[in-house]
């Protein structure tokens, strides 16, 4: 095989021979432009163009990018070999750098030279190719022919070149949907059938831009028209208001959502609920139902600060809420995208950038709803913005996104595409690919600055961006949080006398350590309440409650390590509980005792402050008399007495008047306390019902 790497002739051969018949069929049509002379595996072009350190599928797909760019292969090797560093031209990296410098360089021209890219099945298929091929690069690594398909590494590495079909944040979760049903590698079909719902969500898009769907509020403001529903009778959107609710049309653009009333043959004046910043907007799911009731779990809520009411759009449908929660996810999104432009100040081009990529997110959810899956489909996974409001350091992935775009600069696509020089390469922006469709943004500017290195959008070739990084680091994060959820979802359950079942368990070694505590106290056995008291009282002489408190952490610490270790290569024990068996009647009575016992609490509770506020208020002055002398004693105590002393005092009353010598004077002096406290008459008291003029006691 060594031999055959270092001869054109032998690899081309391999090229012509069975094994990749494949290759030259998906080549198809785009292979009969070209000239005779590189369509010959024996002419001397094929045998010069071969990169020997390539395997035979990365060479073919370099040609297939030499002819679309209009540059050989050796030539792109020696304008890679001036532009990037050191670091990713070493032969451990060369393969992979170089074919990945001629992929995106290619998808640049290709994507800024033909609007309609995603039409041209030449280029889908030459993308998913890429991708296959990126996996095996190098010449030691043949692919694998007999199932070919595309990892998730791969996937996450080019997609995102084409701003349209990926982003670097969500691309893994776009790979794990479209690979679902395909046993965890994606196909050209499926991959194949995204594009190309992708090209018609475009097509609409372009589309109501072109027509005149809100045009007076568009032309004021700029603004994108990006989804549209209501205008099928059978898929009715409602607007809730109090207890009043009107039909309707509701349009989301990137700066507001609109609600346009319905009239006999036509639509009342929108309503605008802004989304941008400079204002407290919650909008969340919410339940609906007619005259204000809340039955249907399938509407939004959305609240402000510069409206008085909550507004409720309702999602109309007979089963689920699968068309809320898309609705509640696409405008969640631009929501988020411009909380994190207010948040990290961002101004100008750079700001017409972030909100095009939410547009562009917005457009990928449309495309796979469009698809019609059969699982549900979490559509804030495949939003960047709401996703990095869910990920744990998900604020790192936004702080390292707005620290990209603030020091690098986007710029105007050139006649190519693409841009080369000590500047480093790029491609078409996400702002540039929205207004290419002819959608208006609000900035333009045009920058000669560059990033120093091979930058292509918010990816490096041949290394892993800072941004890469920060995303890695929070994917780890999230499935650690995930898998714990999980075992938390698993040992949940339902009732309230087996949850109380299950918190007495857990609560055991407390209640343990309560018994023991209690029965010293108590004076059970006399040695061992004689022999703790002294050494506490010790302790609190010496002035080492400090350090006594110090040691609870390096107790509990201790006891952790010898578990750690002791149970190494056990089974975890689990804990089990054994559930009363109840009824549903005996469940509804306890529910109704508890309730009881928490309102007899709150109801000890109050008379308590009242004779406090009596006591305080001096309301009755005998009962005020022993409160006044106990206070100016307690503050002599205080003021004059050294504080271990006070504590020890304590600890010693506290602990001792249950032993036998006092506890008949503790019982005596206590009967009198109790006593006492229950002659203070509570302070007055009234309760005023609203809308009731009557006052009761």
């Amino acid at each position: 095989m060594a031999v055959v790497s270092k001869s054109g002739h032998g690899v081309e051969g391999m090229v012509r021979s069975r094994s990749f018949k494949w290759v030259l069929w998906r080549r198809g049509s785009a292979e009969d432009d070209d000239s005779g002379e590189t369509e010959q595996g024996d002419s001397p072009a094929a045998r010069t163009s071969w990169i020997p350190e390539l395997s035979p599928f990365a060479n073919v797909i370099i040609r297939r990018c030499s002819k679309i760019v209009g540059i050989s292969p050796i030539e792109l090797r020696e304008s890679f070999g001036k532009e990037a560093c050191d670091a990713i031209k070493g032969p451990s990296c060369f393969a992979r750098s170089f074919f990945e410098y001629c992929c995106f360089r290619t998808l640049a021209f290709w994507i800024s030279a033909n609007l309609n890219h995603l039409s041209d099945k030449n280029f889908r298929l030459l993308t998913y190719d890429m991708m296959v091929a990126w996996d095996t690069p190098a010449t030691s690594s043949l692919p694998l022919l007999n199932d070919i398909t595309v990892g998730k590494e791969a996937f996450a590495r080019l997609a995102p070149a084409i701003p349209l079909v990926a982003n670097v944040i969500i691309s893994e979760n776009l790979y794990e949907l479209l690979s679902a049903s395909t046993g965890g590698r994606l196909r050209f079909s499926v991959y194949d059938k995204y594009l190309l719902a992708l090209e018609r969500v475009r097509r609409r898009l372009k589309s109501w831009t072109d027509s005149s769907l809100l045009s007076a509020m568009r032309l004021a403001r700029g603004e994108k028209v990006l989804e549209v529903d209501g205008t099928i009778i059978s898929q009715p959107i409602l607007e809730h208001v109090g207890k009043y609710a009107w039909p309707g049309r509701i349009t989301l653009t990137d700066h507001a959502l609109y609600f346009e009333a319905l009239r006999v043959v036509s639509y009342d004046k929108a309503k605008r609920y802004s989304l941008t910043e400079g204002l407290e907007q919650v909008i969340k799911p919410e339940l609906s139902g007619p005259l204000g009731t809340r039955v249907f779990d399938r509407a939004i809520s959305y609240k402000s600060n510069n409206l008085s009411e909550l507004i409720i759009i309702e999602f109309a449908e007979l089963k689920g809420h699968s068309r809320r929660d898309y609705w509640l996810s696409i405008t969640r999104e631009i929501l988020f995208a411009h909380r994190f432009i207010d948040k990290f100040k961002i101004i100008g081009i750079e700001r017409e950038e972030a909100l095009s990529k939410a547009v562009l997110g917005i457009l990928r959810t449309q495309a796979i709803r469009n698809m019609r899956f059969p699982s549900p489909v979490d559509y804030e996974t495949l939003l960047m913005f709401s996703l990095c409001n869910q990920l744990p350091g998900g604020d790192l992935i936004l702080e390292e996104l707005a620290r990209s775009s603030s020091t690098s600069s986007i710029t105007e696509p050139c006649e190519m595409g693409w841009s080369t020089g000590k500047g480093g390469m790029y491609s078409m922006s996400s702002m540039q690919m929205v207004s290419s469709w002819g959608i208006v943004s609000g900035n333009k500017r045009e920058s000669n600055e560059k990033m120093d290195g091979l930058v292509v959008g918010d990816l490096a070739i041949g290394q892993v961006s800072c941004l890469e990084r920060a995303i890695k680091e929070s994917i780890n994060s999230y499935k650690e949080v995930a898998a714990a959820q999980a075992s938390i979802d698993e040992v949940k359950v339902n009732g309230i006398h087996a949850n109380l079942a299950v918190m007495k368990e857990l609560l055991i070694p407390i209640t343990i350590l309560g018994d023991w505590l209690r029965s010293l106290a108590s004076w059970d056995d006399c040695f061992k309440s004689w022999v703790f008291c002294l050494v506490c009282s010790f302790i609190i002489f010496r002035g080492w409650l400090g350090y006594a408190a110090a040691m609870i952490p390096f107790l509990i610490a201790a006891f952790v390590v010898f578990a750690r270790y002791g149970n190494q290569g056990k089974v975890v024990l689990q804990i089990k509980v054994v559930s009363p068996p109840k009824s549903s009647m005996e469940q509804l009575l306890a529910i109704r005792e508890g309730i009881t016992l928490v309102e007899g609490f709150i109801q000890d509770g109050n008379i308590f402050l009242l004779k406090l506020r009596a006591l305080l208020l001096s309301s009755f002055p005998q009962a005020s008399e022993r409160f006044l002398v106990a206070l100016i004693i307690l503050g002599m105590i205080i003021a004059f007495i050294p504080c271990k002393y006070i504590i020890l005092a304590i600890f010693l009353d506290t602990f001792t008047k249950f032993s036998p010598p006092r506890r008949k004077t503790t019982e005596r002096v206590m009967r009198r306390l109790r006593d006492w406290w229950l002659s203070i008459p509570a302070a007055p008291m009234t309760v005023e019902r609203p809308g009731d003029e009557r006052k009761k006691r």
